[in-house]
């Protein structure tokens, strides 16, 4: 692991967050109110539809790729019979995926009306086959993803205040999320030659991937299914306004849950490395402090934007959508189990060699939520659709929580409840109080978040909690000794 910083990696993944964070935050508020809940709920329909396609052509490659790209960083040969070998199967694959949904555009009546913003979004499922995006993650080339990412983010805020001008242009709208979310991976295929040998390399045997692949394909389908299958049992019972008022809620949890899970994702190369090399205490050491640290993170994130989710929906999208001021706040409690679930299972069970586990948790997972779904989005539409998540999201993580109970029971036992619940007491309190003051919108909300983030940190340093200290006491220690140089 020589040469590969982790805090270099953690600090690029965060920027790399922050990104994806602020280009929505950017651009929705524009394009909901011009393309309004039908244009915006046509989009996330068909993104959702299109997610199952890509699914299928990457079989479980984006996740296997990490680990399997990681385990053999140290050899340019080998790395590069791997990559050559995921990289057939993906096109392949790719292949079968893009003539099912031709028969689907051609077959299913709602896609075929929309078929031209099917085809453009389809364009995901392409470049995710040759962007290898696996490859650079488990070589932990994070600061080359960064900035390769910003930069096409960049591009497409510009595009979408250009070209998105009336409610017609949701198909404009469709293919600029997909060269901003995707874009940048025809990058990844030019700058291969730096990592592997581009020419063929022989001596290959495929074959070998396929039994682990297929267990990644079915903890994504598992994963796919009650992530998207919201949106489509919604667009389906319900209408595309429905889809829009429950993906305002999803886009605002989503956001949220890249930057709780933003320094969980640059672990899975590096905990797979220490499993190969039986550094246990090592793995086990990274465990607890990104679990405690994804605690201290997502309970106040879930806790405000519950008090202050209508301020959060007015200003993202408009009083068209304030019928996603519930769905929000009941996904929003999701944060906790969902960031929790991301260690336990991505970055814990799947190195220890546990991806059945993983595997069981998610098709529970899928299997409680399309149920409930079924039960109650007639019934309630979109605030339905938002309980079957929630519910779908913890029993991943009791199901996961069990299968490694006897590490998990001590870190969770460590963990400062009390000086949490009285950090976020005082903050709710104060932040309440002074919302109660201030009768602009935007201002309200701005100002209630810098005061009740400052003081739930404050408050978890004034206690003296633990995890806040070591986030804190480096970044002091840095900044004092160089006032004093």
């Amino acid at each position: 692991m020589k040469g590969v910083s982790l805090k270099v990696n953690a600090i690029m993944n965060a920027l790399l967050t922050i990104s994806s964070v602020i280009f929505p935050l950017v651009t929705f508020p524009y394009v909901s109110r011009i393309l309004m809940p039908s244009g915006t709920g046509k989009v996330s329909l068909a993104t959702s539809v299109i997610q199952y396609f890509n699914m299928f052509a990457q079989l479980g490659i984006p996740t296997y790729g990490i680990t399997a790209c990681a385990r053999a960083r140290d050899d340019r040969m080998e790395l590069s019979r791997i990559t050559h070998e995921l990289f057939a199967i993906s096109i392949a694959t790719s292949l079968v995926s893009y003539f099912v949904l031709a028969l689907s555009l051609l077959f299913v009546p709602r896609f075929n009306r929309e078929k031209g913003l099917y085809i453009v979004i389809s364009f995901t499922i392409f470049l995710t086959a040759i962007g290898m995006e696996w490859m650079y993650k488990g070589l932990e080339q994070y600061k080359y993803i960064t900035i390769r990412s910003i930069t096409f983010k960049l591009i497409s805020i510009a595009a979408m205040f250009l070209l998105i001008h009336n409610e017609k242009d949701y198909v404009i709208y469709g293919g600029i999320t997909v060269f901003a979310s995707s874009g940048s991976l025809v990058m990844n295929f030019i700058n291969a030659k730096k990592y592997i040998y581009m020419k063929p390399v022989g001596g290959y045997h495929a074959a070998r991937h396929l039994k682990p692949i297929l267990v990644f394909f079915a903890m994504a389908c598992a994963t796919t299914i009650y992530v998207n299958l919201d949106s489509v049992m919604l667009g389906f019972m319900k209408g595309d306004e429905e889809v829009a008022f429950y993906n305002v809620a999803v886009k605002v949890r989503t956001l949220l849950l890249h930057v709780v899970t933003s320094l969980g994702a640059v672990l899975l190369p590096r905990t797979t490395y220490y499993i190969e090399h039986k550094l246990y205490d090592e793995f086990y050491k990274i465990g607890r402090k990104i679990i405690h640290f994804v605690i201290l993170l997502s309970v106040p994130l879930f806790f405000y934007f519950v008090l202050f989710a209508e301020d959060a929906v007015l200003i993202l999208a408009g009083k068209q959508y304030l019928s996603a001021v519930i769905p929000m706040q009941i996904v929003m409690t999701t944060l906790l189990f969902a960031g929790i679930s991301n260690i336990t299972g991505i970055q814990m069970l799947i190195p220890l060699g546990k991806e059945k586990i993983v595997l069981y948790s998610e098709i529970a997972g899928a299997f409680v939520d399309l149920c409930l779904n079924a039960v109650l989005i007639p019934r309630l539409a979109s605030v339905g659709a938002a309980i079957g998540t929630l519910v779908a999201e913890m029993v991943v993580l009791v199901f996961q929580y069990l299968a490694l109970q006897d590490k998990l029971s001590a870190i969770f036992k460590s963990i400062s409840y009390f000086k949490i619940i009285i950090s976020l007491a005082a903050s709710s309190i104060l932040t309440l109080l002074a919302g109660g003051l201030i009768p602009n919108t935007i201002i309200r909300f701005c100002v209630t978040g810098v005061l009740f983030f400052c003081v739930y940190g404050g408050m978890l340093l004034l206690t003296r909690e633990k995890t806040a200290l070591d986030v804190v006491t480096p970044i002091y220690e840095k900044i004092f000794r160089r006032r004093l140089k």
